[in-house]
């Protein structure tokens, strides 16, 4: 399925401006302004502002509780990073488990600030964008929000990233060397789009991992935001003291 360029989206711009607000002025609990306020502030209509809150949701910079309004999320800043490669296909396999990976989205986007920021490329550049549900044995484990630079992987196709791992899609289609991921995680409580995915029950704790993957070159290749279930899955560290 060919993937076509779309122009950055008036709600695009607004995830912009509001990540930055929440990254540079803003701390984890505060509360943003009302999509009233905000539509009348910056001029949109409630639907473009309702869209620009659902994104910061989905990445993890915001909560929404009903009722009480849109706060910002204890994830919302860096925290310790963790390093290591990770390949949930991998991973699977090595437990004798099916892995299985359905895509929802696969898109070409101009790269958002707040995408360009998190993979040192220049705002509008053209990236991959897709979102994945990834599975085991036919249980729906992890949802993933993927982002990849088109000049680094011209070519790549909806039906690649359908048919075996990205990292498999790296090394192999596209012969370059996987150096680094650093990972970050926190815990919090599934949202009700994720639940329904996911087949959990809505607040039900997940984790919420973003991984940021560099080649040989040092070159940022992946860009990632996943939800994975906590009943499924744990997180193992091992520190070596010299």
């Amino acid at each position: 399925m060919a993937a076509t360029t779309r122009k950055q989206p008036l709600y695009d711009q607004l995830v912009d401006l509001l990540s930055d607000k929440i990254q540079n002025e803003m701390h984890p609990g505060d509360a943003l302004p009302s999509e009233r306020d905000l539509a009348e502030t910056y001029g949109l209509s409630r639907t473009t502002v309702r869209l620009a809150m659902s994104e910061l949701e989905e990445l993890g910079l915001v909560t929404r509780k009903h009722g009480k309004g849109t706060f910002v999320s204890s994830v919302s800043r860096d925290t310790t990073d963790l390093m290591g490669t990770y390949s949930f296909t991998d991973q699977m396999r090595s437990l004798g488990r099916v892995p299985h990976t359905e895509v929802l989205d696969f898109e070409v986007r101009e790269a958002s600030k707040f995408v360009a920021q998190n993979m040192d490329l220049r705002l509008g550049e053209a990236v991959f964008r897709m979102r994945r549900l990834r599975s085991a044995d036919g249980v729906p484990m992890m949802l993933e929000r993927t982002y990849m630079p088109v000049k680094v992987f011209d070519g790549l196709t909806q039906h690649m990233v359908e048919s075996k791992s990205l990292y498999e899609i790296v090394e192999q289609d596209f012969r370059m060397k996987i150096k680094t991921a650093e990972e970050a995680f926190g815990a919090r409580a599934a949202r009700p789009d994720e639940a329904r995915l996911l087949k959990i029950d809505e607040d039900a704790p997940v984790l919420h991992l973003v991984r940021t993957t560099y080649n040989s070159k040092n070159v940022v290749i992946e860009y990632t935001r996943s939800v994975a279930r906590a009943d499924m899955f744990e997180y193992k560290i091992v520190h070596t003291r010299n």
